[in-house]
């Protein structure tokens, strides 16, 4: 027994030292005191020196600078360089382009919450909100999304007019040249109002604000282009698109078939030095009506007329529509979302150099502008769309399932109908954190790379998933489509969302935690980069001192993941208040668990991690879901712990932590080296799985708030327009909701009477006057049962057709008769 305790004081005070990170020297004192100590006190004098030889054989060549460097550094430098993959000219500049943000500390195993808190709540500007509450209701109540989306397959020309006027296409360029320059915050608000009115309206809204001229320009350009392209892109009256997707090249952007080759041509009388260009594009948004063009190539200069390198690289140019040889086809017809889409073409156009963004010093650097642009562009349009619809979902969903009646009861009260509406609360609560999150770091500075993916994926993910609750709790309401159907089209466009910008097929199996392990490591990055210093003793410093840093940092969140899972991460210091602090230190547990695999998973797979995509996924699922939680628990503290929101963020964080359990689960379980996966699985799972998704109590306290008015409602619904216009059918909802709930307890008593057979009438007309006359209702109640009826009756009806209506206004043989006449005339 006292050989026990010695050697349980020796592992308790290393792990203790692990648990906290402490310096090697401290490790090295404590375990020797306690080593001693105890032994001597337990009388365990050869196990006491036993470990004493052990640990001090241990400690002095790791206290020993040189030696460590010369006998243990020195050798691992060189496998280490052996080992490491060769990074891509592509994949060094995609890990370069962004910056990192809290997203670093969860990838740390030991988050410092206060830089999370600490962080400025993100605010409208008293000029951003009148915007909002200006020009952007007015041009909500301007939409029909039924005309737009069946009728004119367009936006009226009021509403392009409108956008153009108020300057919608100029949110992120500066005053200086004409624009609204409104913080990312604000772009995002400005999106959620107009999507949670109409998919296309938003989408020709987000395109010129998020990847595109203005956003490259500006970063980019020179001070000609800027001066000559922003103030007309600002007002609307150049229309801006962005060509980089082809038919042999969408998400692999750095394969683009498209090339210009570096060459003069005399242009009116005079010999200029220019690009001739050959490129086929296509899903390219607002390309039918685009003036200018932004187009991404490959740019060869065969007679070294700018240098002495060929393959310059991608390269990006702005093209005026009216460029001879340039070619826009016809429009795309994206699932019935008819915002203007259609293809690219062009062979042997020629472009003088001063159409390159940025001038001939710029050619070759279009992938990294691309990259360090799109990290910005896609952490706002995508995710603030998505948030958009979902807050509509929520206004609607909550509205409707309070309305509509089955066997005498609101279908609010089915449990079936309960889990679908718990689900669009807890997802929207946690989307709309996300989006905010995201917003704010392009509002402090950063390009967030890594949180840019993941809000992209899991923003659309959820709100396909939320389009889905929705239609299955309106039913054949949300089937047949026509003015009266709010859900249709946003069920249509979520697939739209999905696949643009990166699908998210490859967003989640090669992003997210591809470029996450890298960029927000503490050591990972810095070692690789220790490889590329020139002197060799410098390199060898650099690399011992980050090599034994990373082994401390290993053996800590093994420690750490260890003893929180043993404990429930109940113990130890954390932020947040008495309801959170739990919530903060399962995120403590996690980090650290995410920390420890990431570690081994690169350190036994090496290179061939990139090639194992379905365990980068549940990796970069773990980054996601802890950065979820992280911006929902920061979005509680900024609304000030409203206690009104508590079942709505224990919901969405109950569901982050059992998808990150469940991740970790699936990527320790799928792990080729079976004994390393049995490791892993003790360290991080010591009492086995014991997350849970969120309970059925829960998800009724969640149902509840979307189903009723309240404070909680009111700030998941802020940004969606809810204005009750003639044009709005959720906006009428949920101003009659209200009423509906009033009388509900008079509609029981209707319904008691009902099923005890006091009323004989068949119509309800008549059974109102039955139980007027029977004493069974007053006249005051029979009136408040009729309105409601008559009000709710909208909201259930659904619209029909004359046969006539539904036909193709232009039918296959008309457009095979248009192809062939177009085809003679080339002819």
């Amino acid at each position: 027994m006292s050989a026990f305790l010695t050697l349980l004081a020796a592992l308790v005070a290393t792990g203790a030292c692990a648990y906290h990170r402490t310096s090697l020297r401290a490790w090295a004192i404590a375990t020797v005191a306690a080593t001693l100590v105890v032994g001597v006190l337990a009388g365990a004098w050869v196990t006491m020196v036993v470990l004493l030889v052990l640990e001090l054989l241990i400690a002095v060549p790791l206290l020993m600078p040189a030696f460590r460097r010369r006998k243990i550094s020195a050798p691992l430098l060189k496998l280490f360089a052996r080992a490491t993959p060769t990074l891509s000219a592509t994949e060094q500049t995609a890990l370069e382009a962004g910056t990192v943000g809290f997203e670093g500390e969860l990838f740390s195993g030991k988050p410092d919450w206060k830089l999370l808190l600490k962080q400025p709540r993100p605010e409208l500007s008293t000029e951003e909100q009148a915007f909002l509450e200006g020009p952007v209701e007015q041009l909500c109540a301007m939409i029909d999304d039924w005309q737009i989306t069946h009728e004119l397959g367009d936006l009226p020309p009021e509403v392009w007019e409108f956008i153009k006027k108020n300057r919608f296409f100029g949110m992120i360029i500066p005053k200086q040249y004409g624009g609204l320059q409104f913080s990312a915050l604000a772009h995002s608000a400005v999106l959620q109002k107009l999507n949670s009115m109409s998919a296309t309206v938003a989408s020709t809204v987000a395109v010129p604000n998020s990847l595109g001229p203005a956003e490259l320009l500006l970063h980019y350009g020179t001070e000609e282009q800027k001066n000559h392209y922003l103030p007309r892109l600002a007002v609307g009256e150049e229309i801006p698109c962005f060509a980089l997707t082809g038919p042999y090249a969408g998400s692999d952007a750095t394969s683009i078939p498209d090339y210009g080759i570096v060459c003069k041509q005399v242009v009116d009388g005079v010999e200029t030095l220019g690009v001739r260009l050959t490129f086929d594009k296509r899903y390219i948004t607002l390309a039918p009506i685009a003036t200018v063009i932004g187009l991404a190539f490959r740019l060869y200069d065969p007679e070294h007329l700018l240098g002495e390198t060929e393959d310059l690289g991608i390269t990006l140019a702005l093209l005026p529509r009216s460029t001879p040889g340039l070619e826009i086809g016809r429009r795309h017809f994206p699932l019935n979302i008819p915002f203007q889409n259609g293809p690219i073409h062009g062979k042997d156009v020629f472009a003088p150099l001063t159409t390159l963004i940025g001038g001939p010093k710029m050619a070759g650097h279009g992938w990294r502008m691309l990259v360090e642009c799109l990290s910005v562009g896609r952490a706002i349009s995508l995710p603030s769309n998505a948030t958009g619809g979902m807050r509509a979902s929520v206004a609607a969903s909550g509205a409707y399932a309070r309305m509509r009646k089955q066997f005498g009861l609101a279908i609010a009260r089915f449990e079936g109908v309960e889990e679908a509406l718990a689900r669009i609360g807890g997802l929207t609560y946690a989307t709309t954190a996300l989006s905010r999150a995201t917003a704010a770091a392009v509002d402090r500075g950063e390009k967030p790379a890594v949180p840019s993916a993941i809000a992209k994926y899991h923003a659309t993910e959820w709100a396909r998933q939320v389009a889905s609750d929705t239609m299955d709790i309106h039913g054949g309401k949300a089937v047949q489509l026509g003015p009266k159907n709010y859900a249709g089209r946003g069920w249509e466009s979520v697939p739209i969302a999905i696949t643009v910008e990166g699908a998210n097929v490859m967003t989640r199996s090669l992003m997210i935690f591809g470029q996450g392990a890298i960029r927000c490591h503490p050591y990972v990055l810095k070692e690789m980069q220790a490889l590329s210093i020139a002197d060799y003793g410098e390199k060898l410093r650099t690399f011992d001192r980050l090599l034994f840093g990373h082994i401390g940092f290993g053996i800590s969140n093994a420690v750490r993941s260890f003893v929180l899972g043993l404990t429930g991460a109940a113990i130890g210091q954390s932020a947040g208040d008495a309801y959170t602090r739990r919530f903060y230190r399962k995120l403590d547990r996690y980090s650290a668990a995410l920390a420890l695999c990431a570690d081994v998973f690169m350190g036994v797979l090496g290179g061939k991690l990139k090639f194992k995509e379905k365990l980068s996924a549940r990796l970069g699922d773990v980054l996601s879901y802890l950065y979820i939680a992280s911006s929902m628990l920061k979005r509680y503290e900024d609304t000030g712990r409203p206690e009104a929101d508590r079942p709505l963020l224990a919901w969405a964080f109950h569901e982050c932590m059992w998808r990150t359990q469940m991740a970790l689960d699936g990527a320790i379980r799928n792990f080729p080296v079976r004994p390393v996966g049995w490791l892993l699985r003790a360290l991080v799972f010591p009492l086995g799985r014991r997350d849970v998704p969120p309970s059925d109590r829960l998800g009724r306290r969640v149902a509840a708030l979307i189903t009723a008015p309240g404070e909680a409602r009111d700030r998941l619904t802020e940004w969606a327009y809810l204005t009750p216009t003639p044009n709005n059918t959720i906006g009428r909802m949920n101003a009659l909701l209200p009423q509906v709930i009033a009388a509900e307890p008079v509609e029981r008593k209707f319904g008691k009477a009902l099923k005890a057979g006091q009323l004989q009438a068949h119509d309800y007309e008549g059974q109102l006057a039955e139980a007027v006359r029977a004493g069974v209702l007053t006249e005051a109640e029979a009136a408040q049962l009729r309105r409601v009826r008559e009000g709710t009756f909208e909201f259930i009806s659904v619209d029909d057709f004359d046969p006539a209506e539904l036909g193709a206004k232009v039918t296959r043989a008309d457009r095979r008769h248009e192809a062939d006449e177009r085809h003679k005339r080339i002819a």
